[in-house]
């Protein structure tokens, strides 16, 4: 069997520590993580180090959480050199805290940086944030369930200038949220809208980046999604608007058949798409589990098709944040079906707690995906 690494046997960047002299009473960070929700609360520091053309990466420190303050010419707010990525921290029964796939999200931070022509962080310093932030503030890493801390490691253009170019100088920063479960009140498919008039991205673009820009864009998406009666938008490809891409900011995944005969789908990467952390663990979760595990694509037709036919069982989304999102039922201009019973279906929640189970350590982990930062 696999052994977990632990980022104690990792090389990682030295970060200066310059702790909080106000911290989060224990009574309040108590309360805190009772009901953390998502994004609502931030722990006591964060992260930042500096990039320069003279200097590269310089300047790592851990300080208290805080405002940020820009010049207005600032290169992010003009011309949106502004990337980020999601990320999670657990705790176990014996209380030791783990990452889970950090290093592909460093790859990925890497992938979108060089989109951007911005400069990239090196790996010991991506982790090694991630390490000392979790570390001092380990008491804000909640325990119980599918609670966790989320991280959000991003990185801004902080040249001061109206010209448009990549910018001569970077802020990296990594901030923390203790993150309840998801669905706190049980498992609820999402009514999803096709979107055909707006278009997330396309070959050549950001798509596969994860960059603000591409948020920004999608907003409009999700409003007309919402006046629909529909909790999320799904992306259909730029050229025809037929083939489905992807849900929101998550990736997708349908269900062909049931029980043993059951396999999973999900629309290939074609660099309009993101490379999902999720989406690939479930490539291998499901092989584990004896269900066969394809990348294709579908278009919407088949989409609906599959549904009035049977063939199609499930369909869900997968992300960092709610990890697996079954989808009840879809609404669009070619008309309105529903996706097996409309209910969260038996391979969607057999997916979701295998994943969910290694993530937590309830079960070991033979893939060598989760790294330890703190002992129990």
């Amino acid at each position: 069997m696999t052994t977990s690494p632990s980022l104690a046997d990792t090389h990682l960047w030295p970060i200066v520590a310059q702790p909080n002299p106000n911290p989060t009473s224990p009574e309040r960070r108590a309360e805190i993580l009772a009901e953390p929700g998502f994004g609502k609360h931030y722990t006591d520091h964060m992260v930042r180090a500096t990039w320069t053309e003279d200097e590269g990466w310089h300047d790592a420190e851990l300080v208290a959480y805080q405002p940020l303050t820009f010049d207005p010419a600032t290169n992010f707010l003009h011309y949106g050199q502004a990337i980020f990525e999601g990320m999670k921290a657990y705790r176990h029964a014996d209380g030791s805290i783990w990452l889970y796939r950090p290093l592909k999200n460093a790859t990925r931070f890497n992938n979108s940086a060089r989109r951007l022509a911005m400069a990239e962080v090196p790996e010991e310093l991506f982790i090694g944030s991630i390490a000392a932030l979790v570390s001092a503030d380990r008491d804000w890493v909640p325990s119980g369930g599918e609670t966790s801390l989320y991280l959000r490691p991003f990185m801004l253009g902080t040249e001061i200038g109206l010209g448009v170019r990549p910018s001569n100088t970077y802020q990296f920063l990594l901030i923390a949220s203790p993150a309840g479960a998801y669905f706190a009140k049980g498992i609820h498919p999402v009514t999803v809208w096709l979107s055909d008039d707006y278009v997330r991205a396309a070959p050549g673009g950001t798509g596969e980046t994860k960059c603000a820009g591409n948020y920004a864009a999608s907003l409009i998406a999700q409003a007309e999604a919402a006046q629909h009666g529909c909790d999320q938008v799904v992306w259909l490809d730029a050229a025809e608007h037929r083939w489905i891409e992807e849900m929101g900011g998550m990736n997708l995944y349908f269900v062909y058949g049931s029980g043993d005969q059951a396999r999973i789908m999900t629309p290939s990467l074609t660099g309009a798409l993101l490379p999902g952390v999720t989406r690939d663990s479930l490539l291998t979760v499901a092989q584990d589990l004896g269900i066969r595990a394809d990348e294709g694509r579908i278009s919407v037709e088949e989409w609906q098709a599959g549904c009035a036919s049977g063939e199609i069982t499930e369909v869900f989304a997968c992300g960092t944040a709610a990890v697996v999102t079954p989808v009840g039922f879809v609404k669009s201009r070619l008309g309105n079906w529903t996706v097996g019973n409309g209910g969260a279906g038996e391979v969607t929640m057999r997916l979701r707690n295998a994943l969910l189970d290694i993530q937590t350590g309830a079960v070991p982990d033979k893939h060598a995906w989760l790294h330890k930062i703190i002992d129990s």
